[in-house]
């Protein structure tokens, strides 16, 4: 007993240990959901918060931590620590989120918007892309700076806007449509100008053999997809649902989508291009909405990980030497990307009310935008200074998308409701 009172007594919370960090992520994410919700605001933006203020990052625990326990694994202080680890289960909740999300939108609707979602996709990013280089090089950037800025300013996140558009109930709006399929073109493009720059950095040139190559990828498995793969896995999903055993067709339809997720990763697209594929085709088949509610909690849990560990990478302690550049970059980023929705749905004709709530979603800059600057730091061609930057600016756009959306709504449902 004396010795069960001796341990309890130099009980410490253990500092490199996965599972304390993961308790730690769902008590939070828990009485954070519960905060949000009392509130009335979009779960993400707890998550966020709450990530930067127990992460290895945050300048909160620095001032009172002792040096027995010292730096976290990340190179800072925090409650977190095993980030890496953590990482990796917040990759399957990005593939989760994108999985369950593609389960909304069957075949019929991605047709629907397709060419009008390349169309609008390619105009938008490429006038930001320009714009912003332009503006970045004129203010005393390097080319090389400006031009991984731009590329990183020119790709909106997919999971957050996802994740926003969730937690505000409009996941199965008209508009969201459109969005999704803008995203997903975005989410291509973005792999091309990833291996672009490091074929800039590298040999000093675009290789356009890296570009028609990954594009030809791209269109290969989604034609493949919404063709043959729409005429076999919807009809092995219905028959997996026949057993009439949810566990059976919950490991289905999980293998389904970490398979194409694995797929996708294999011929150099994103996990998440692949796992929203993989949604779709399971949306054609008639036990959708039992796939859909049986992969949810998952998914739930997951895409919590995912938020809090991307506050938690989010170095606040670097604000206050980029606020100003980061809005001024933010308010011409929203600018530019409004001007070329609205340029592109003039193009394509879609309706006003469309274009102006597609436009003012696609603000926040997440994942890729970071992963861009990362390639660019890691490979020694870009500043430094990026990296905090494009987090900055990645927390930022990430609080004010829901108001802005609101905003749009307040708006434009004064006299005819949402589509």
């Amino acid at each position: 007993m004396e010795d069960l009172f001796l341990q309890i007594g130099s009980f410490n919370l253990p500092k490199n240990d996965f599972i304390g960090d993961l308790a730690i992520i769902m008590i939070l994410a828990a009485i954070v959901t519960l905060a949000f919700f009392k509130i009335r605001q979009p779960l993400i933006i707890g998550y966020l918060f709450a990530g930067m203020l127990i992460g290895p990052l945050s300048p909160l625990w620095a001032s009172f931590l002792t040096e027995e326990i010292g730096p976290s694994a990340s190179g800072g202080f925090g409650i977190l620590s095993d980030l890496q680890v953590l990482n990796v289960f917040a990759e399957i909740g990005v593939i989760l989120l994108l999985f369950v999300i593609g389960i909304e939108f069957p075949i019929a609707k991605i047709k629907s918007i397709g060419k009008t979602a390349v169309g609008i996709a390619s105009l938008e990013l490429f006038l930001a892309l320009g714009i912003i280089f332009f503006i970045a090089t004129s203010i005393g950037f390097s080319f090389m700076d400006s031009i991984f800025f731009a590329a990183a300013l020119s790709i909106s996140s997919t999971a957050i806007i996802i994740k926003i558009l969730e937690d505000m109930g409009k996941i199965k709006k008209e508009s969201t449509v459109l969005i999704l399929g803008i995203l997903i073109v975005e989410d291509i493009i973005a792999v091309i100008l990833i291996a672009s720059l490091q074929s800039v950095a590298l040999a000093g040139t675009v290789s356009y053999e890296n570009v028609i190559i990954v594009s030809a990828i791209a269109a290969a498995l989604i034609v493949g997809t919404l063709t043959i793969g729409a005429r076999i896995i919807p009809r092995l999903v219905d028959r997996v649902a026949n057993t009439e055993h949810r566990e059976i067709l919950l490991l289905s339809v999980l293998g389904l989508c970490f398979g194409y997720a694995l797929l996708s990763n294999l011929i150099g697209l994103s996990v998440g291009i692949g796992a929203f594929l993989a949604g779709v085709l399971v949306a054609e088949s008639r036990s959708s909405e039992v796939s859909k509610i049986l992969t949810s909690p998952i998914k739930d849990m997951f895409v919590a990980i995912f938020f809090v560990s991307v506050g938690a990478l989010m170095d606040i302690s670097q604000i206050q030497n980029y606020i100003f550049i980061a809005l001024a970059f933010i308010a011409i980023s929203i600018i530019v990307k409004f001007g070329g929705v609205f340029l592109g749905g003039f193009i394509f004709k879609q309706g006003k009310k469309l274009i102006l709530r597609s436009s003012l979603t696609l603000t926040p800059r997440g994942e890729f935008s970071i992963v861009i600057v990362k390639v660019g730091v890691d490979m020694g061609v870009v500043s430094s200074f990026l990296f905090p930057l494009i987090g900055i600016i990645s927390i930022i756009t990430a609080f004010i998308t829901p108001f802005m959306i609101r905003a749009g709504d307040h708006i434009l449902l004064k006299k005819e409701p949402e589509p």
